[in-house]
């Protein structure tokens, strides 16, 4: 990307954002656990990046109002409807793996 302007990267990049954010909306068979052992973030990750952004851009955003965002819907809605029980496979997965946050 070399010999993309700076306008056209942040664009891009965000564009690359929406993208990923309305793919985990639609995959809600993946679970944030599986993300985390898997990946090292999760759902929960994301909206914590997009607030922290907002908050170094001096610009208003909640924590709950970042994660409606993310899942696209109130945190504790999709939890409700989508969130299952992690496996004790799944938690000892994370134990070893889960990063610093």
């Amino acid at each position: 990307m070399k010999n993309i302007d700076a306008k056209t990267q942040g664009e891009l990049e965000a564009a690359a954002f929406r993208r990923l954010v309305e793919h985990l909306r639609e995959r809600t068979d993946v679970q944030n656990i599986d993300l985390m052992n898997l990946a090292g973030f999760c759902r929960n990750c994301l909206s914590n990046w997009l607030k922290e952004a907002a908050d170094e851009r001096g610009v208003a955003l909640s924590k709950e109002e970042s994660r409606t965002h993310v899942y696209g819907m109130p945190y504790e809605e999709w939890k409700e409807r989508h969130q299952r029980e992690a496996s004790s496979a799944q938690l000892a997965d994370f134990e070893k793996t889960k990063p610093g946050h």
